[in-house]
């Protein structure tokens, strides 16, 4: 794996903090130093501590990563909406999985995105989902196709500076066109269920109402933290559960799974340093209960 980048600073910067300012974790550069790999100035391997000038460009090579025994090859279906060199964006319809897990060992979509490499004649790289959804949760799914992409995409998401962004069935009618749910979220002890609890990790939704029924109401959905079950939970904490989730009170009596799509992701692409944005189509059942 090689990725290059022109430094286009005013003074000289040390190589670790370039890379840094570009997104790439400790943990990859440390491997590199460490013999993962090498760093080249002006194609020439130079060492760690070495300064790049303006205009001089930095490349990376780094050995792949070994395949993952453990995750199963599975060729079933899988819809790309965006490939390139380093990363995969999916749309994961409602039921499937996104990773391998107790009593699922094939047919997620970690599964299937290692199969997809294979037949792409990339067996030498190594599959990381950037982003996960609950299995009857569908959308948009980032998954970086190596470690490097992995690495440099990690400060983006540990400072929540993707854009996630959901379309939610709940039900309920609203008197304000938008608002913002804060309420820290815990685990329920040997439980799936998690809960609105004061001594829980910290959880911002904000949420825009975009069209309503006499019993539903349609909400384009922003997370600012990335809590398990965050939408669902906070949610049903003010009232509103979303249809078709039974674990947090939501109606059932029209649909068998929660009303919930991953409509839109964008992230900065820290190797073209383009800001990449998609955007899916809500499934058929949302449609047929908003008539």
């Amino acid at each position: 794996m090689e990725a290059s980048w022109q430094y286009t600073g005013a003074e000289p910067v040390k190589i670790k903090k370039f890379l840094q300012s570009l997104g790439m974790g400790h943990r990859l550069f440390n491997d590199i130093k460490k013999g993962e790999g090498e760093f080249l100035v002006d194609h020439r391997p130079v060492r760690p501590t070495t300064k790049i000038l303006p205009n001089q460009p930095l490349t990376i090579r780094v050995k792949p990563e070994p395949a993952d025994p453990t995750v199963a090859v599975s060729h079933d279906p899988l819809q790309v909406v965006y490939e390139d060199d380093n990363w995969l964006v999916i749309d994961k319809p409602a039921g499937v999985t996104s990773i391998p897990g107790p009593g699922v060992a094939n047919g997620t979509i970690l599964n299937r995105v290692t199969g997809y490499l294979i037949d792409q004649q990339s067996p030498d790289q190594r599959p990381h989902l950037i982003t996960r959804l609950d299995r009857d949760t569908g959308g948009l799914l980032l998954v970086a196709k190596h470690r490097v992409a992995s690495s440099m995409i990690s400060q983006q998401v540990q400072q929540h500076q993707m854009v996630k962004e959901y379309t939610a069935l709940v039900s309920g009618h609203f008197t304000a066109d938008h608002g913002t749910i804060d309420q820290p979220i815990d685990r329920v002890a040997g439980q799936v269920r998690r809960v609105v609890a004061d001594d829980g990790q910290q959880a911002l939704t904000e949420y825009w109402v975009e069209d309503q029924g006499d019993d539903w109401a349609r909400v384009r959905v922003r997370l600012h933290t990335g809590r398990t079950h965050q939408i669902r939970v906070h949610f049903a904490a003010i009232g509103y559960p979303l249809l078709g989730d039974a674990l947090y009170g939501g109606d059932t009596s029209r649909v068998d799974h929660q009303l919930l799509h991953a409509s839109h992701l964008a992230f900065l692409d820290p190797f073209s340093r383009r800001q990449l944005s998609f955007t899916s189509p809500l499934p058929a059942v949302f449609n047929e209960i908003m008539v």
